[in-house]
């Protein structure tokens, strides 16, 4: 059996997720195979395995991290919500159905099964999995069926090393308040905290660093500063909350893209290459009146709920906003946004609403019939206009068609390994509004250089080379890898995976990490 360790959390966003990214990284560079585990995984922001299933981008970012393909089996239960209540439940990479949360909560001991088949087939694969739990690992209204954080500890007996968030407050509560909630085996496999995103000076956390031992009987294993400069794939669309992400100034020296933040955003790294070029600007925006002459591009990105967001955009005032912004303007819309750019979409099955048919923005000529078979697979092609190649992966449900032939197809495409060609997307004949279903267009570099270009020649910009992108993230896991490796105890959480389950010691005198 493959060794462990699970990084869990005192709630969301404290940097789980990231923790285990560096840590595959940091056992990849000691020439460990490695490989990432997430039980149970919550995010719109999903992607296509080898095996063509989906799975959590986090887990995408960690097997990265590690040097290894992603597979549906480091992330057996994907839940994608897609209303305040419900979810739609992805098992092994296909969709099992729509569950609200109370049926998802009776049905988790059914996925049981699935979740150790998953973690026996890494296990039999690979030396060491590193493991990362969701939320709070101290729910104690969700212990009795928890399979995704201590209860996969238990049962796999994996040590276990608690992260928390200092930088939102409330660092020893969250610390302290976790550690008091465990019963006697959970506190058996805890080793250790890591105290995440600290600010200031570390000498100033001295002695809190010297109480939470006294307070726990466990060592703080590292104490890790709050960064801005490493740039890791964001899991999901807390990222792009309106408290997350400023606005950045748009200017006559930049090309300057607007993102119309969807109330059910998915794939939200479509922009992360886009963004990553030195001089664009991309604004996720929340509200129309934000969306000013002064952006060239507006994009609409994937949405998990077509049907209800269409109906936000006529409430909210963005559907009026964007007809007036679209006539002098370029606008795109990939997966779900391509369908909100159409005239309608209909929804017979009730795929994703109880109402049958929706109002689009009519700005493309096309409609979309929604249906309960799911689109997953990744494809590469080219673009029909200018020949450059793309590739990436769509995530869909339903078929979009255009509405007599004002336009022309955007893609010609194929599925990886299989010769079938067929056409996607559609554009207006001046090239200005577009869509696609294809996820990660916008990595394609020259696909990419050929949509900006002509934005920064309107604006009497030089034209660009296209940026590395998204290709220059394998280089930010190392960078990752060293911040953690600077300021953790990486000996002694990699001597805890040695040791496997073991009675945690009690540590000495405290410790600070730099």
């Amino acid at each position: 059996m493959a060794k462990t360790i699970m990084f869990l959390g005192t709630g969301s966003d404290v940097g789980k997720s990231i923790a285990a990214a560096a840590f595959c990284r940091i056992l990849k560079r000691r020439g460990r195979k490695v490989a990432p585990f997430k039980a149970q995984n919550m995010s719109n922001n999903s992607y296509v395995t080898i095996e063509g299933g989906e799975i959590g981008r986090a887990q995408v970012v960690q097997a990265e991290a590690a040097g290894v393909l992603p597979s549906v089996h480091m992330n057996p239960i994907l839940l994608k919500p897609s209303s305040t209540i419900g979810s739609q439940v992805i098992v092994h990479g296909k969709v099992l159905g729509q569950m609200p949360a109370m049926d998802y909560h009776e049905y988790k001991p059914e996925l049981w099964n699935a979740v150790m088949d998953s973690f026996r087939k890494l296990s039999a694969e690979y030396e060491y999995i590193v493991m990362e739990g969701a939320g709070s690992c101290c729910e104690m209204n969700l212990k009795e069926r928890d399979l995704v954080n201590f209860g996969l500890a238990k049962a796999v007996g994996s040590p276990c090393v608690l992260v928390a968030d200092i930088d939102r407050g409330g660092v020893f509560a969250q610390v302290i308040g976790s550690f008091g909630l465990m019963d006697r085996r959970e506190k058996s496999l805890l080793r250790g905290f890591l105290i995440n995103k600290f600010r200031g000076d570390p000498r100033l956390f001295d002695p809190g660093i010297q109480y939470i031992e006294q307070k726990t009987g466990r060592h703080v294993l590292g104490l890790v500063p709050f960064y801005r400069d490493i740039l890791i794939d964001p899991e999901d669309s807390v990222k792009v909350q309106e408290d997350k992400r400023k606005i950045e100034i748009t200017g006559s020296k930049t090309v300057n893209v607007a993102v119309v933040k969807l109330p059910a955003i998915s794939n939200f790294t479509d922009l992360e290459a886009l963004a990553g070029e030195p001089d664009v600007v991309c604004n996720f925006l929340f509200r129309p009146e934000q969306l000013t002459d002064d952006y060239d591009l507006l994009i609409l990105p994937g949405t998990k709920n077509t049907m209800e967001d269409a109906r936000w955009l006529g409430r909210s005032g963005w559907g009026r906003r964007v007809l007036e912004f679209a006539p002098a303007k370029r606008c795109i819309g990939i997966c779900g946004g391509y369908q909100l750019l159409g005239v309608w979409i209909k929804d017979p099955y009730g795929v994703e609403s109880r109402r049958r048919e929706a109002k689009g923005l009519g700005i493309l000529p096309v409609g979309t019939e929604l249906d309960p078979g799911k689109v997953v697979r990744k494809v590469l092609g080219t673009c029909i206009s200018n020949g450059r190649k793309v590739k990436g992966y769509e995530i869909h449900m339903g078929r979009t068609i255009p509405i007599g032939n004002l336009g022309e197809p955007l893609l010609r495409i194929h599925e990886a390994g299989k010769s079938q060609c067929w056409e996607d997307g559609w554009c207006t004949r001046d090239g200005r509004i577009w869509g696609t279903y294809v996820h990660g267009i916008l990595d394609s570099p020259g696909f990419r250089s050929d949509l900006l270009n002509p934005l920064r020649k309107a604006k009497g910009l030089r034209e660009r080379p296209p940026a590395k992108g998204r290709l220059a993230r394998f280089h930010q896991y190392d960078r990752l890898a060293d911040h953690f490796e600077a300021h953790c105890d990486v000996e002694k959480i990699l001597s805890i995976i040695e040791k496997g389950d073991r009675t945690a010691k009690t540590p000495s005198s405290p410790r600070l990490f730099r």
